[in-house]
């Protein structure tokens, strides 16, 4: 069992950044692939972001990648996702994801067993 808390997010002007963590908890952390996704009103969940269980592997949908990292570091039980280049449409809310199959990263959302309770990020002037 793994409990995950997310923090981080806020408003934020476009162009701005910000950085989101997860603290993992219950379990061992380098035991799980790591994902972020977002949901917007009336979309579906997209994942935006997924590493692998050392973050020598990262995966970034085009949507994000080139503005958004993905990282983690074991010893804090924290994965991180830096946020530059905002823009309106990132607006949603960000849940970060654990999936026990850690060898590469996890790109489907049914892969992933355990979520935080999501935290919002609003992009607006």
């Amino acid at each position: 069992q793994v409990q995950l808390v997310e923090s981080g997010g806020g408003l934020v002007q476009p162009g701005g950044s910000l950085r989101l963590s997860c603290v993992a908890s219950g379990s061992i952390f380098s035991n799980y692939a790591m994902g972020w996704f977002r949901q917007a009103p009336g979309k579906e969940r997209e994942l935006i972001a997924a590493i692998n269980w050392s973050g020598g592997a990262t995966y970034y949908p085009d949507s994000v990648k080139g503005r958004f990292t993905v990282s983690r570091d074991n010893a804090k039980n924290t994965v991180y996702l830096q946020m530059n280049s905002l823009k309106p449409d990132d607006t949603a809310v960000y849940y970060c994801a654990a999936s026990p199959t850690t060898l590469a990263p996890r790109r489907r959302s049914d892969e992933y067993d355990y979520w935080g309770q999501g935290t919002q990020v609003t992009v607006s002037s």
